[in-house]
């Protein structure tokens, strides 16, 4: 399911109209938009299978494996779901919530397509070089203590390990109220949660607009001195959803199975002799 040119000018649009801020801490910077996501899975090759004029918004990979689910009506905290069916591996989980930022969500997203890298990455080890404090090897704090990344073990998975993320607002006498969580189960690979926790920990700010939804007002806005135009908006779109393009297609080189070369023509040693 190609972006259409309809589409991209309408995001272009969106973005053309806004004032743009630096916001930071990235983690309290508000949803942003949802398009950063389903954008990029659609230049993916995954498809809508979900009814056009509902608001819901179901996205299916190619292999029908895969599954994202967005939700803005869900009873729960979590608009956006993410499932991957069984095959040679076991079915896995992952969730977040409202207020995770597309940017951040993408990164999770975006390496679902993208071949796994060959060396795996240590979450705590990503959050300690950026600065996050690390709590006995299981949990991680950012410097501002409004972020916690954990790894847990309990019955109702299991006994598998799984990832939490919480972003909460802290407040006198409270134990903090939750603003947003991301959480993955057991067997989602460690690739994808490091591609998420990576983006979570990235000091550099996102963009937001004035008067845009903030998580909450513990974000810092700054205005850039040379706002973005309408074409650098949409050029630097447009050059990520053609990356990801060219990715999905490695990815699925790499997944086809190799067929069997044809037998080699006789050499002169067993070539039959001619009269």
């Amino acid at each position: 399911m190609p972006v259409s040119d309809r589409q991209l000018a309408a995001f272009a649009d969106t973005h053309a109209w806004r004032i743009p801020f630096d916001t930071t801490p990235r983690y309290l910077a508000g949803p942003g938009d949802g398009r950063h996501v389903t954008h990029g899975l659609a230049a993916a090759g995954w498809t809508r299978t979900s009814d056009p004029l509902s608001p819901e918004i179901v996205l299916t990979s190619p292999d029908r494996r895969h599954h994202l689910q967005f939700d803005p009506q869900s009873a729960t905290h979590a608009w956006w779901r993410l499932r991957a069916e069984p095959t040679d591996t076991k079915p896995w989980y992952a969730e977040f919530g409202e207020l995770v930022p597309a940017e951040i969500l993408s990164a999770f997203t975006d390496a679902l397509i993208a071949p796994p890298p060959a060396e795996q990455a240590d979450p705590f080890r990503t959050l300690e070089s950026s600065g996050w404090l690390i709590d006995a090897g299981d949990e991680a704090a950012s410097p501002d203590a409004l972020c916690h990344v954990e790894l847990q073990t309990d019955r109702i998975h299991g006994g598998t390990p799984h990832w939490r993320v919480e972003a909460v607002e802290q407040r006198p006498g409270t134990l903090g109220e939750r603003i947003w969580h991301a959480s993955f189960d057991g067997h989602t690979p460690a690739h994808l949660v490091d591609a998420f926790i990576t983006a979570l920990a990235d000091p550099a700010p996102l963009q937001r607009g004035m008067y845009e939804r903030t998580a909450r007002r513990s974000a810092v806005q700054k205005r850039q001195s040379h706002p973005l135009t309408r074409q650098q908006v949409l050029d630097a779109h447009t050059t990520r959803l053609d990356a990801l393009r060219v990715q999905a297609r490695a990815a699925r080189r790499q997944q086809q199975p190799v067929t069997a070369s044809a037998p080699a023509p006789p050499t002169s040693a067993t070539a039959p002799l001619r009269r």
